[in-house]
């Protein structure tokens, strides 16, 4: 969309090294938690903007105009409505309660675990995960090994449910933006199903092993009170979000020019609709409601300070990838043929880079490859019907490997912090990835490979 506003492609003049700022924000991310605790928790939101500025500063020094026009792209277009669906996602199902006895036995976790996964792809990855996670973690308060079930509760929750539908997870709602139909993605169910099921199987064992393990600490037949949901008109709102979410994907009403960002006017109003919700569910929901709840604002903080510093120094990754074969990215492009190259490598790349860009990027390369110079709307009918095998990589990619770090899909953060707050020893960004998406996910997607592509 730049060259239409006449700034040149900085995909093609960026050099590598461009990217470093966001490798810092990472191992940042990464290992000040582990080293320098209590330095990086009061003062995150100042490293993130530090490595943010590391890039900006020169990037807008060398490319004036066009640097300035792409970090206000990414803020306005990306970025802010990045935070405020997370926001009033956060804000609604912080105003549900589900009371009454709720025992963490394996069986009770593993049937939580899968509704969650069954919502998803409705109600989107962050709206089933946000309104799982606390009665999620209410129920197991008794139990001492908890990581593994905030981690698997991640995996299906957060990720892997929401492969069904465009609502589900930001890629799909992507690809749905660029023509494929509301229901095509029903094609991935059997990749969906073979993951969920192996990963709950996994689940299912573990918990058990650490609950005979624990056997002494599980409450006897105390008093049991009937389970009951309050604060249930917060459903209306959660609808309501979703809605706004669909209508902006549909709805055609031209567009806007915000500091030389040209964006449409339905992305404004479903942004004003969606903090118009979040508002509402707040003046509805009572207080205590949400004290008992143990709603903070913390993990919204959380996430939107280290959010800024992601989104803006990711801005050369960005542009060296749409860059494609032109970029220095040209190397991986080149070598991204066959549908098992589109699932490993738009996975991968969705793991540490926003799932939802790196979607459209492969989007675009097997659009390219396969029907250069066609109008978008025919090449993707025929990308859906003949070559449907690379749109099937493409997407259960992006979706699926989101669930390897803890930044490759919005909730997971949001999924950490909730846990972490509520006294959940969390494992750290590289612990995650290594002790939990190496040893569980690779392999099973390893079982994909080897049935689908």
């Amino acid at each position: 969309h730049s060259h239409a506003h006449g700034y040149p492609d900085l995909g093609k003049l960026l050099p590598l090294a461009s990217c470093i700022p966001f490798a810092c924000m990472l191992f940042s991310i990464a290992f000040l938690p582990l080293v320098a605790g209590s330095f990086w928790h009061h003062h995150f939101a100042k490293i993130s903007f530090f490595w943010a500025a590391c890039f900006a500063v020169p990037f807008v020094f060398i490319y004036k105009g066009t640097a300035i026009h792409e970090i206000l792209h990414i803020i306005l277009a990306d970025y802010v409505p990045f935070i405020i669906l997370l926001w009033a996602l956060f804000t609604v199902s912080g105003g549900i309660l589900l009371k009454g006895t709720l025992t963490g036995t394996p069986m009770v976790n593993t049937g939580m675990i899968l509704t969650g996964a069954l919502l998803a792809s409705w109600m989107g990855t962050t709206g089933a995960a946000m309104v799982m996670i606390r009665p999620f973690l209410r129920a197991n308060t008794h139990r001492k090994t908890k990581t593994f079930m905030v981690v698997f509760f991640i995996f299906l929750v957060a990720n892997i449910g929401g492969a069904l539908t465009p609502l589900g997870d930001p890629p799909l709602f992507l690809g749905f933006l660029h023509g494929v139909s509301f229901f095509w993605t029903f094609k991935i169910l059997p990749h969906m199903l073979l993951v969920s099921v192996i990963l709950l199987i996994i689940y299912y064992f573990m918990d058990r092993y650490y609950y005979l393990k624990e056997k002494s600490a599980v409450p006897g037949d105390g008093e049991k009170a009937p389970l009951k949901l309050t604060g249930t008109y917060n459903f209306i709102f959660l609808a309501g979000v979703v809605g706004a979410v669909l209508f902006s994907g549909v709805a055609d009403l031209g567009e806007v020019n915000t500091f030389g960002v040209h964006r449409a006017t339905q992305d404004w109003l479903r942004d004003i609709l969606l903090i118009g919700l979040g508002v509402a569910s707040l003046m509805v929901t009572p207080k205590t409601l949400r004290e008992e709840n143990e709603f903070t604002w913390f993990p919204i903080k959380e996430v939107a300070y280290l959010f800024i510093g992601i989104f803006v120094t990711m801005i050369p990754c960005l542009l060296l990838l749409k860059a494609g074969p032109d970029g220095a990215f040209a190397f991986l492009i080149h070598q991204v043929q066959a549908p098992v190259h589109y699932f490993w490598v738009t996975g991968l790349l969705s793991a540490f880079l926003d799932n939802a860009p790196t979607y459209l990027t492969f989007f675009n390369t097997a659009l390219g490859s396969f029907y250069a110079g066609m109008p978008e709307s025919s090449s993707v009918q025929l990308l859906m019907t003949e070559n449907a095998t690379y749109l099937k990589a493409i997407s259960s990619g992006a979706v699926f490997f989101g669930a390897c770090s803890y930044i490759g899909n919005a909730p997971n953060f949001m999924v950490r912090s909730i846990a972490t707050e509520g006294g959940v020893e969390m494992p750290s960004f590289f612990g995650y990835i290594f002790k939990y998406a190496l040893v569980f996910l690779i392999p099973v997607f390893g079982i994909v490979t080897v049935i689908f592509f």
